[in-house]
């Protein structure tokens, strides 16, 4: 039964970050508080600077899933894909903002982390940060946040 409730959880979350409809879009779209926030290109020295005009801007992504034992987990790292992982777990990418429009509007990164056993016995959402060029900016303060999902919208 847990399987199919974590299962159905995950496609319907899954469904709710790619933005079927209009509707989604425009609300994937809207940070909150907890888990996203927009920034500019970070450089080396950890100043951020604008993204304006230029060639491509990269980012290096790393999002990671917290905890122990095994548990799924659903991300967008420039694709969808949902895979059975030994926690704790990390997978980094490099995003790479080439036109006007990806710079301006940015690419959402996510991940969704499945549910781990808690100190308690009871299944608790897994905790889940997402770091940009070496900066933390999504965290879901080990699934103790309003949105058990990190995502980020890379500028």
């Amino acid at each position: 039964m847990r399987k199919i409730i974590t299962g159905t959880t995950l496609v319907l979350t899954a469904a709710l970050l790619t933005g079927c409809g209009s509707e989604g879009k425009e609300a994937a779209a809207k940070p909150t508080s907890a888990t996203t926030a927009t920034a500019g290109h970070t450089t080396g020295n950890g100043k951020s600077q604008p993204n304006t005009g230029g060639g491509e801007v990269k980012h290096e992504v790393t999002l990671e899933v917290l905890g122990t034992g095994q548990s799924q987990v659903y991300y967008n790292l420039q694709t969808n894909k949902m895979e059975q992982v030994t926690l704790p777990w990390k997978k980094t990418g490099t995003i790479t903002l080439t036109t006007e429009a990806e710079k301006k509007i940015g690419e959402s990164v996510s991940v969704v982390p499945g549910s781990v056993h808690g100190s308690d016995g009871m299944l608790h959402a897994a905790g889940c940060v997402i770091t940009v060029d070496g900066k933390k900016v999504a965290d879901n303060q080990d699934g103790k946040a309003d949105t058990k999902i990190c995502q980020y919208l890379v500028k």
